[in-house]
């Protein structure tokens, strides 16, 4: 442990005027709890006890209603992920039809889809004629259909 535990309870509208004193990585599921234990990237304890809501974003600030003196700005972790890629749209509308039907979270680019590794669903996206290859990069999945913003929130 670093220091005492920091609580965060505020989400800050705006960039704060000062430089984030702490960076918080989180993968796309921790992305979506806004209470529990956490661990700064340099190892502090941090206790979210944010309000209901969307989930976290990346680049989102976060500080405690206390003093505000700490603030923290969250970052997608790295996560171990399937690329599915086809020149052909079709192909590539059919393998999202096929993992939406799943309830997959997906990260759609241009050109790809992208999706937390799962050797079933690697499989399928083999058999729907993609090209499949494994990288470690933040995972940004679409926003469900009914998300109250922009962005990738869930």
């Amino acid at each position: 442990m670093v220091g005492p535990m920091i609580v965060l309870d505020r989400r800050l509208s705006a960039p704060p005027d000062a430089p984030a004193s702490l960076r918080l990585r989180l993968s796309a599921q921790q992305r979506e709890g806004l209470r529990g234990h956490r661990r700064s990237a340099c190892g502090q304890d941090l206790l979210l006890q944010l309000p209901r809501g969307e989930a976290l974003e990346p680049g989102e600030w976060l500080s405690s209603s206390d003093d505000g003196a700490v603030v923290v700005q969250v970052e997608a972790a790295p996560e171990p992920l399937l690329r599915g890629r086809s020149a052909d749209s079709l192909q590539l509308l059919q393998a999202a039809y096929h993992l939406g039907n799943r309830h997959v979270a997906l990260e759609l680019r241009p050109g790809e889809l992208r999706l937390l590794e799962d050797p079933v669903l690697e499989e399928l996206l083999h058999h729907r004629g993609l090209t499949v290859d494994h990288l470690e990069a933040p995972f940004l999945p679409e926003p469900g259909a009914y998300a109250g913003k922009g962005g990738h929130a869930h």
